[in-house]
């Protein structure tokens, strides 16, 4: 897996977005082992202390958990895989529909162009 940063936003967060795809799209499976902190800071190009901070707030979430001793898990809950998946839908869907208004598309021009394809 790739990481992609850029300088408009902090790391950790495009790092949390990041993994946060890498579960909902099933590049990191239910029950996968994550890297260990220093593995993925070295995969990832950042600072150890990043990848911390970052893998804090998916744990929080629910979209990891730790095992004592063993390390860090993609959680087994369908469930929260699939709210944070609705969720980026819907902002993904929000910010495409705020664009196509600014250009002077109409929700029914859009739906007429996606049921063509």
């Amino acid at each position: 897996m790739e990481y992609f940063f850029d300088n408009e936003r902090p790391i950790y967060i495009q790092l949390v977005e990041q993994l946060r795809l890498f579960i909902i799209s099933g590049k990191l499976k239910k029950g996968d082992k994550i890297p260990s902190v220093r593995e993925l800071a070295s995969i990832a190009g950042v600072n150890p202390n990043t990848v911390q901070k970052a893998l804090a707030e998916l744990e929080r979430d629910g979209l990891i958990y730790t095992e004592r001793t063993n390390g860090k898990y993609v959680t087994n809950d369908e469930k929260i895989i699939k709210k944070f998946k609705i969720t980026i839908i819907e902002e993904k869907l929000a910010t495409f529909m705020d664009d196509m208004k600014k250009i002077g598309i109409s929700n029914q021009e859009i739906i007429e162009y996606l049921q063509r394809k």
